[in-house]
């Protein structure tokens, strides 16, 4: 992997991990056209997850400080029930995670560009469809609550496949069941943070129990790092100031012209 590689997948890490366009399904599909699935070891991605991670800790500091301290005051006040949603939201994926992770790997997999093009695209272009309809609701004034928390989890847990977006997939399904789109988008982002880290620490193990082999020059990795890391901050600010706006419809677009560029490219050249 070169310098031009890391910079390009850096930036695809760090857009497409905030902004409602799917992250998986985007690498996956940058990797096709580049053809570089065996010059991304695992420590790489490991690196870009940790990127991001750290960027969405810089921004939401106060929020994950906020939250700890919910987790131990044992009040029934905002700041304590906001931080039980967090985790209520978690067990879905954490489910889906720990049971399906193998399979859901196994669809972006060098060997299965063709299904695994076909099932992106798919995914892109139910993304596109859900944010479509996202900007059809007009009425966004409840508080989050528990049953909420549950089922934007659920819409978290789904997100697990490549091309289906997590942010946009949680932040339109709360928004549908009429959460503040403000919150919303804050609860989205922070509600990912665990879960994000415990793939780093499932990706480590795995790392670890293939030798821990260091296949990649140090500058490539400090690179992707670097630019997935202030990529995200600007992605993460952008995604935050376009939900309180209401302008998803774009992205709704994109994701449909994605889609189809992915179906396309699995029948003429893969």
């Amino acid at each position: 992997m070169d310098i031009l590689d890391a910079i390009i997948l850096g930036l695809i890490q760090g857009l497409t991990e905030f902004l409602p366009v799917s992250s998986s399904g985007h690498i996956f599909l940058g990797q096709v056209m580049m053809q570089k699935f065996s010059e991304e070891p695992l420590l790489f991605t490991i690196v870009l997850h940790l990127a991001t991670a750290l960027s969405t800790v810089v921004i939401f500091w106060k929020d994950i400080v906020s939250i700890f301290k919910g987790l131990f005051q044992f009040k029934n006040n905002a700041e304590t029930k906001f931080s039980w949603y967090i985790i209520l939201s978690m067990i879905p994926a954490g489910i889906v995670g720990l049971t399906l992770d193998d399979m859901i790997d196994s669809i972006t997999q060098k060997d299965n560009q063709y299904f695994g093009l076909i099932i992106v695209g798919i995914c892109l272009l139910f993304t596109a469809a859900l944010l479509y309809f996202t900007e059809k609701s007009k009425t966004q004034t409840k508080e989050l609550n528990a049953k909420n928390a549950f089922v934007i989890g659920i819409a978290q847990a789904i997100a697990v496949l490549p091309g289906i977006s997590r942010s946009g997939s949680t932040i339109a399904t709360g928004i549908l069941l009429g959460v503040n789109r403000e919150k919303m988008a804050r609860f989205s982002f922070l509600m990912v943070l665990p879960l994000i880290l415990g793939a780093m620490l499932k990706k480590g193990k795995d790392y670890m129990d293939a030798g821990g082999e260091n296949t990649i020059e140090t500058l490539p990795l400090l690179v992707g790092f670097i630019v997935a890391f202030f990529t995200g901050l600007v992605a993460c600010k952008w995604m935050i100031a376009l939900v309180k706006k209401a302008k998803l419809t774009s992205f709704a677009i994109y994701c449909a012209a994605a889609g189809v560029v992915a179906i396309t490219y699995s029948l003429f050249f893969v």
